[in-house]
């Protein structure tokens, strides 16, 4: 086969062009080979592709795949003096395109390449910074544009190519019911995932666009003069274009300074993908530049520091492990008055217990027991998985808008017993659950003046994004939306508002009074859970005995009687909960999918809502359903009790 260099290997060529030679290879594992998959179900990506074709009802789809068959398909195609044509495929010496939308007229081209990113501006004005540079958030979108257009250009020199980014449009209110459910996702040939279109895709079917066109001629300008950014690269964008092809045309590897980024490096081999004789790319360049062992890599790094800046500034003064770091390092490093750590006492707190391979953990014990005196009973413990679709359930309703799909709640009483009080999830397509979800939320929440616990600021957003909906929403269609917003309002705060019963949030109570080295650089609950059981004689007692389930000492609403939580592997460690729940997604590796949750933007709660866009989008049995649905409640009532216990876990080492 050619090795021609596509818009993926552009994109990887750009990231990091070391990558280009792991890419593709059967020798080198890929965490993102399920990436592209994830964030488009997740996202909404597949369907958006979708709609954007039906926009266009009369092209042509290039569905063959290779590389002759769809130039010389897309060669008949453009003899016509007029045509629309999905993935169409060019080529111009060692660079290779498939661009999704082409629409000639006469000599003139113009290309569209759909993204689900959202956006809420008019015109490619909006995708400038104040110094008029590309901003960040935009310009791997635009390079990727940028390519296409250079290649179809120097393919076809004669022809005047118009360039467009292809969005969902936040400014947009769909005018029908249903249009996210005309476009479900299915499995072919065993792996590749298609979109299958469901009903009216006709004009009046769709109604009005949710998608804009933006012209960004005037940025891929900059980008091809080399002022697109502070900072260009020296080598110029077509320049680069090519040196990228001719090196990856010729399997050669590019070397360049090991950076910041290589913490979420896809091309890292797990120990046992090691042992069965693959390679990680990742080792391969630190250990060229480095001179670097495998017992090396076992030491703790600085990429591992929980919200350090500074790293690329280390690495280029020749700092890469924590016990090369002096304090000075951290910055400055303040206490407060009131005993709470800083967050830059924090990192130093985990630099030193990770350099001298202390184990044990730090809790200000004085510091809980002042927040503690403040909680009323009985205290309760929420958890909520949200989702944000690209493509409208409903008619008036936004790409993007949040959607509160499932919630759990567990109870501490007076008495310290506990209970899994409550639940919600919704399973039904095509339904917009928010104004339900904060009713079912508002009957558990109503009975009592105790206090309400999440875990970071997630719900408390969610929450005030709700509160606007219903506030937009028309008094006739959400005859409760004032008694709704008054609710939200009281166990929540934003710009005007304070509630009486504003949730506590119990990851600050974590960066401000706990650390245990097991966690890492991680605060999120999947690690902080295993790290207080590790701690804590207590809950190991208690968890390992089968106290929890329907009908046990501990209620639960989800799973069966003499369910244990502490459970112990073959060496004597224990297992995280999270590792016993039912598997969300098949034929994906769970360490695969947690490394793409970390490098993109879904992250805590990304498994969720990605088992939420398979139920609402894919094509399933009513058996896979309710397995999904099941895992979900499982799973997010793991949440709330994981929260539970790590209150337990601080009110007896207080007492």
């Amino acid at each position: 086969m050619p090795r021609y260099l596509t818009k993926s290997r552009f994109k990887i060529g750009l990231d990091c062009p070391a990558k280009l030679f792991y890419t593709g290879k059967i020798q080198y594992p890929d965490t993102s080979e399920d990436d592209a998959f994830l964030e488009a179900l997740a996202e909404g990506g597949y369907q958006v592709g979708a709609l954007a074709k039906c926009y266009y009802p009369d092209g042509i789809e290039v569905s063959e795949r290779g590389y002759d068959i769809p130039l010389q398909k897309t060669r008949e195609l453009l003899t016509n003096k007029n045509a629309t044509i999905f993935e169409a495929a060019f080529k111009y010496k060692n660079l290779f395109i498939r661009a999704d939308i082409i629409e000639k007229k006469g000599s003139n081209i113009n290309l569209f390449e759909v993204k689900s990113k959202s956006f809420a501006g008019s015109d490619h004005r909006d995708m400038l910074s104040k110094k008029g540079f590309i901003d960040s958030g935009w310009i791997d979108y635009v390079y990727d544009v940028a390519f296409q257009k250079y290649v179809i250009t120097k393919a076809n020199p004669d022809w005047t190519v118009n360039a467009f980014l292809m969005l969902a449009d936040k400014n947009s209110l769909a005018s029908v019911d249903g249009l996210n459910q005309k476009f479900l996702l299915k499995t072919v040939e065993g792996e590749r995932t298609i979109v299958e279109i469901v009903g009216d895709v006709s004009p009046d079917g769709l109604g009005e666009e949710v998608l804009i066109r933006v012209c960004v001629d005037e940025l891929i300008d900059l980008i091809f003069n080399g002022t697109d950014s502070p900072n260009p690269p020296e080598r110029g964008f077509v320049n680069n274009i090519h040196f990228l092809a001719d090196m990856y045309e010729r399997d050669q590897k590019i070397v360049i300074p090991i950076h910041k980024d290589c913490k979420v490096c896809e091309f890292q081999a797990t120990p046992e993908q090691e042992q069965e004789g693959k390679l990680s790319g990742f080792k391969e360049c630190w250990k060229a530049q480095l001179g670097w062992d495998d017992e090396m890599f076992d030491l703790p790094i600085i990429f591992d520091i929980w919200d350090y800046r500074k790293k690329q500034d280390l690495m280029d003064s020749g700092i890469f492990l924590m016990h090369d770091m002096e304090e000075d390092h951290i910055g400055d490093i303040n206490s407060c008055s009131d005993g709470r750590l800083t967050r830059t006492e924090r990192q130093w707190l985990q630099v030193r217990k990770a350099v001298d391979n202390d184990t044990t953990p730090y809790i200000n014990i004085e510091g809980l027991k002042a927040e503690f005196k403040t909680f009323v009973y009985p205290l309760h413990f929420i958890d909520f998985e949200t989702s944000m679709v690209a493509i409208p359930f409903f008619r008036g309703r936004r790409p993007y808008e949040q959607i509160a799909f499932q919630f759990s709640h567990h109870v501490v009483n007076a008495d310290l017993s506990i209970e899994h009080k409550g639940h919600y999830l919704c399973e039904e397509k095509g339904t917009f659950p928010n104004f339900e979800f904060v009713r079912r939320l508002k009957a558990e929440l109503e009975q009592d003046n105790g206090s309400i616990f999440r875990y970071a600021a997630h719900e408390n957003t969610v929450l005030n994004q709700i509160m606007v909906q219903l506030d937009e929403a028309p008094i006739g269609d959400v005859p409760d939306k004032n008694d709704l917003i008054d609710f939200i309002k009281s166990i929540t705060h934003g710009n005007n508002h304070a509630g009486t019963r504003d949730m506590v949030d119990l990851l600050k109570l974590v960066k401000w009074y706990y650390y245990h080295p097991r966690m890492g650089g991680s605060n999120s609950l999947k690690y902080v859970l295993p790290a207080v059981l590790m701690s804590s004689d207590y809950l190991q007692e208690k968890y390992s005995k089968p106290i929890y389930g329907k009908n046990s000492a501990i209620k639960s609403l989800n799973y069966d009687d003499g369910w244990v939580w502490l459970k112990k592997d073959a060496d004597g460690n224990i297992i995280n909960p999270y590792e016993l729940l039912p598997r969300l997604f098949e034929g994906i590796e769970d360490d695969q999918i947690e490394q793409f949750l970390m490098k993109s933007n879904i992250q805590e709660g990304g498994a969720a809502m990605t088992a939420y866009a398979r139920m609402q989008f894919t094509q399933m049995s009513d058996v896979e359903r309710d397995a999904i649905a099941s895992g979900l409640l499982k799973y997010c009532e793991l949440d709330t009790l994981a929260m539970v216990m790590l209150w337990e876990y601080w009110y007896e080492t207080t007492k």
